[in-house]
């Protein structure tokens, strides 16, 4: 799980929130993306929900959509590298080929969100309906009467059964992003990043649905407010760990000062201007070209924790004061408070939606609950019922989610060119640019369906922020930056 704020969409895994959050998460990108922090702590509140954390990650619509694997020769000759990535933009745009593939990649991936969606419900149903959380349940109360040593066998049992029964859309998924290009992972490497993802969401799963359940025995009718009240606390902590416990497990971590001294300089000083306290010793590279040919740079963290990470792959495509933009616009996450925001709306909502979910839990259990073998709400084998809930009622209110993260990611467009005004010429140009490249490179659909755009984009559409970034200037009218003045 990347705990950053990314620059890019995330749709495509949109459907499995609590089970494939953890796995999802390392597959973000800056320009389509997925997850961004806000995004990422909300998801995080949801994992501690029992749903999973789901963050961002790896790849940007590499984090959002995927896709035929590609020979470095073939890349060069489609995208442009460090020394060509200067042509002056005035729209985005593709050509014919990348075009194509871009319109492909992205129907594939809108399908999958709504697939993966629908099958993750269906999975519930049939551990429902075939009455195997119930034998999990037999099988832990028959080996301790602890509820503690039974969370460590159910919950482990339940979400390594979920994930096995996924794994078949999360390879199709891979293989998605081999097809067009965006990943160059091995299916060797890609499976243990599998396995990895899948003991972190083991270990955290297991605490909370032991927690979970304590609330609910002990609380019957208030376990909703006070397991909320338990989440928001841990997810936070959850996101100060990433970048030091769970992010070095996926990808390679050093310096940026001893990689590229230059542009560290160029970063140190559009933070300065930010006023954000980030010294070149938590500036970092990390090594993302092993896995994906996609591109990204984030600031992530918060306090002490709080870091800029540059993908070998960015510095590869684009230049120093395109990557300052790109770095700016993270920034602005955390200067414009959208961290405290995006935690305060995700848990009002995740709030409401337990709310909903104690009110119908009640009523769905006294209807097919003896059918399914559950006993009772405090029951372990009641967990794939609430999930199932969960799971609908994130699906239905995702479209609200996704409209604030659009908001909140517009507002970081408009503080990084307000904030690299000045240092870097043409701030907006530059900005255009960098979006043009991410496109090219991650595939970005330039007419993105209307519908997907509402259900799953968490990010503007690529060509608007280009539209934006060229429209964008109020110092020619003799006027000042809203945030940067």
């Amino acid at each position: 799980m990347n705990s950053s704020i990314k620059f890019v969409n995330s749709h495509r895994d949109s459907g499995f929130y609590w089970e494939r959050a953890a796995w999802v998460y390392y597959r973000s990108s800056f320009l389509t993306g997925c997850a961004m922090t806000m995004r990422r702590i909300g998801a995080g509140f949801l994992f501690l929900a029992m749903l999973a954390y789901c963050p961002r990650g790896m790849c940007i619509q590499s984090a959002g959509p995927n896709g035929q694997q590609q020979t470095p020769a073939t890349q060069s000759s489609e995208v442009p590298n460090a020394t060509e990535n200067s042509q002056k933009v005035t729209a985005y745009t593709l050509p014919p080929d990348l075009y194509k593939k871009a319109r492909e990649r992205s129907r594939i991936n809108f399908h999958l969100a709504l697939i993966g969606f629908i099958y993750g419900l269906v999975v519930l149903l049939l551990l429902l309906r075939w009455q195997i959380s119930p034998a999990y349940r037999t099988w832990a109360e028959k080996a301790s009467g602890r509820r503690f040593l039974q969370a460590l066998v159910f919950a482990p049992l339940l979400l390594l059964t979920i994930a096995v029964l996924t794994l078949p859309l999360d390879i199709y998924s891979q293989s998605v992003e081999k097809r067009f290009g965006i990943s160059v992972q091995s299916w060797g490497s890609w499976s243990w990043d599998w396995v990895k993802a899948q003991i972190i969401a083991l270990i955290i799963g297991t605490v909370f649905v032991w927690l979970l359940y304590i609330v609910i025995r002990r609380s019957p009718r208030r376990w909703w407010f006070y397991f909320w009240l338990i989440a928001m606390p841990i997810g936070i902590l959850i996101f100060f760990l990433t970048p030091w416990v769970i992010d070095p497990l996926f990808h390679k971590f050093e310096p940026l000062q001893q990689k590229d001294p230059a542009l560290t300089a160029a970063l140190e000083q559009m933070e300065q201007r930010a006023g954000e306290n980030i010294p070149p010793e938590r500036m970092f590279w990390m090594g993302a070209g092993e896995k994906t040919t996609g591109l990204n740079a984030y600031v992530t963290g918060i306090g002490s924790s709080k870091r800029i990470v540059v993908w070998d792959t960015t510095i590869a495509k684009m230049n120093t004061p395109q990557i300052v933009f790109v770095a700016g616009h993270e920034t602005g996450h955390y200067v414009l408070q959208h961290i405290p925001k995006g935690v305060t709306f995700f848990a009002v909502l995740l709030l409401v939606l337990f709310y909903i979910g104690y009110r119908l839990i009640g009523l769905v259990l006294a209807r097919w609950g003896g059918a399914w073998d559950i006993r009772g709400l405090d029951d372990w084998a009641s967990l794939p019922v609430l999930m199932f809930l969960l799971s609908l009622f994130l699906f239905i209110t995702n479209p609200i989610g996704s409209a604030f993260s659009r908001h909140l990611e517009h507002q970081a467009d408009q503080y990084g060119l307000e904030v690299t005004h000045g240092l870097t010429p043409n701030s907006g140009q530059i900005a255009a640019q960098a979006f043009q490249i991410l496109g090219e490179v991650n595939l970005a659909d330039p007419k993105p369906n209307p519908v997907h755009v509402v259900l799953f984009y968490d990010h503007p559409p690529v060509s608007d922020r280009v539209r934006f970034s060229l429209e964008y200037d109020p110092w020619s009218k003799g006027g000042q930056g809203q945030f940067v003045k």
